[in-house]
C-alpha cells in the first residue's frame, strides 16, 4: 500500500536527516583535512587555471598541484620540523609553561627530520638518507597517519580543481528558486576565501620558508653565533605576517636590534647583523609581499576580524584552525551581511541587499571573469 504524500516526504527527510547525520560526523572527524585540502585548492587555482587553457582538467589539476602545493606542503612541514628542534632545545633553558605539554608530541616527531646544517656537514647523501629514514622508523604509525592524511588533502583539492564546475552546476540546480541570490552570497564567500587563503596564509608561509632558509645560509657563514634559532625565529617572522600594520617587524627589528648589540659588545664585525638586515627586508618582508599583494589587495573583510580569526582558531581548534577559523568568518561575515538582513526584513532570500549588485558588475567591469571557477560561480 502506498503511503500518503505527507507521510512520504517526512520518511524521505528521516532518511536525509540520518545520511546529514553520517555526513556530518565524517566532516567532523577529518575537518582538519577537509580544510587542509580547501587551502590547498585555494593554492593550487592560479595555476590550474593557467594550464588548464593548455592541458585536460585532469592533467592540469595535477600539475597545477605537484607545482604549487604539494612543494608548500613538504618545505613548510619540514621547516615546521626543523623549528620544533629548536624549540626543544630553548626549552631547556627557558619555561615555556603549558605552552609545553601541548607542543610535546609534535617535539618527539620532529626528530624524524634532520637539521639543514647536519646534511651540509655530511657530504655523504647514502649516510644522510639512511639517518633520516632510520628516524623515521621509530614513528611509523604517526608518519602514517599523517601521510594519509596529506593525500586525502591533496585528493580534495585535486577534485575541487577539476570538478568544481559541475559541483556548481548541482547546487545552482537543486536551490533554482534560489540561484541569483545564492550566486551572490558564495561568489562573495569564494572571492574572501581566495584571497584569506592564497594571499594571507600562503604569504606567511612563504615566509616562513624563505627567512628560513636565508637565516640558515646566512648562519653558515656567521663570524660568531649567528642567528639564534633560525628556523624558530622563520616561524615567528611568518605568524606575525598575520598581525596588520606592522606585521613580522614585531620579529626581525628586535632580532637586529639584538645583532648589532652582540656585535658591539662582543667585538664582532658588524656585517653580519647589517646583512641579516638587508637579507630580511629584501628576500623575507619585501618580494614576498610584491608577489602577493595583488591578491590580498582587494579583500573586503575588516583587518581585525581577520586577526582575531587566526589567533582564535588554532587556540580552539588546533593546527588546522589556522584555515578553519578564517573560512567561518568569510561564511558568518558574509551571511550577516548579505542573508541575514533580507531575513529579517521578511522579503525573502530572492531580494538582493543594495549595493551587491554594484560591487558585481564593477568586479565585471574590471575583467574578473570566474565563469569557470570559484564557489559562487560554478564550483567549490
Amino acid at each position: 500500500m502506498e503511503w500518503p504524500e505527507s507521510r512520504s516526504r517526512v520518511a524521505w527527510w528521516v532518511v536525509a536527516a540520518v545520511l546529514g547525520a553520517i555526513t556530518a560526523w565524517i566532516l567532523f572527524t577529518y575537518v582538519g583535512t577537509f580544510v587542509l585540502g580547501l587551502f590547498l585548492y585555494y593554492v593550487a587555482r592560479p595555476a590550474y587555471r593557467r594550464f588548464r587553457a593548455k592541458l585536460r582538467p585532469s592533467i592540469a589539476a595535477a600539475t597545477a598541484l605537484l607545482a604549487l602545493a604539494v612543494p608548500v606542503v613538504l618545505l613548510v612541514g619540514y621547516t615546521l620540523a626543523i623549528a620544533a628542534q629548536e624549540l626543544a632545545r630553548l626549552q631547556q633553558s627557558v619555561d615555556l609553561g603549558p605552552l609545553t605539554d601541548q607542543l610535546e608530541p609534535y617535539l618527539d616527531v620532529s626528530d624524524i627530520v634532520q637539521d639543514p646544517q647536519m646534511l651540509l656537514q655530511n657530504p655523504d647523501i647514502v649516510n644522510a638518507g639512511q639517518l633520516v629514514a632510520e628516524g623515521a622508523l621509530g614513528y611509523v604509525p604517526i608518519v602514517g597517519t599523517a601521510l594519509i592524511n596529506v593525500f586525502l588533502a591533496l585528493a580534495v583539492a585535486f577534485y575541487l580543481l577539476r570538478d568544481g564546475p559541475r559541483l556548481g552546476r548541482w547546487v545552482r540546480e537543486t536551490f533554482s528558486d534560489q540561484e541569483e541570490f545564492l550566486s551572490v552570497y558564495l561568489t562573495e564567500v569564494d572571492e574572501d576565501l581566495g584571497s584569506v587563503y592564497f594571499g594571507n596564509i600562503l604569504n606567511a608561509f612563504a615566509i616562513v620558508i624563505v627567512a628560513a632558509f636565508v637565516y640558515i645560509a646566512l648562519n653558515a657563514f656567521a663570524p660568531a653565533d649567528g642567528i639564534p634559532y633560525p628556523a624558530l625565529m622563520a616561524v615567528l617572522a611568518g605568524a606575525a605576517s598575520l598581525i596588520p600594520v606592522v606585521g613580522m617587524k614585531l620579529v626581525y627589528v628586535p632580532l637586529s636590534i639584538g645583532l648589532f648589540a652582540r656585535a658591539i659588545l662582543g667585538g664582532d664585525p658588524l656585517w653580519f647583523p647589517a646583512a641579516f638586515v638587508v637579507a630580511t627586508v629584501v628576500f623575507v618582508d619585501f618580494i614576498p609581499d610584491l608577489v602577493l599583494r595583488p591578491y590580498v589587495s582587494g579583500r573586503n573583510l575588516h583587518v581585525g576580524l581577520v586577526m582575531i580569526a587566526y589567533v582564535i582558531g588554532p587556540l580552539l581548534f588546533g593546527w588546522y584552525g589556522l584555515f578553519l577559523g578564517p573560512l567561518l568568518l568569510v561564511v558568518v561575515y558574509h551571511f550577516a551581511r548579505l542573508v541575514l538582513p533580507v531575513l529579517i526584513d521578511g522579503d525573502g532570500v530572492e531580494a538582493i541587499p543594495a549595493g551587491t549588485e554594484r560591487d558585481l558588475e564593477k568586479r565585471a567591469d574590471s575583467g574578473e571573469d570566474d565563469s569557470d571557477d570559484g564557489v559562487g560561480s560554478g564550483s567549490a
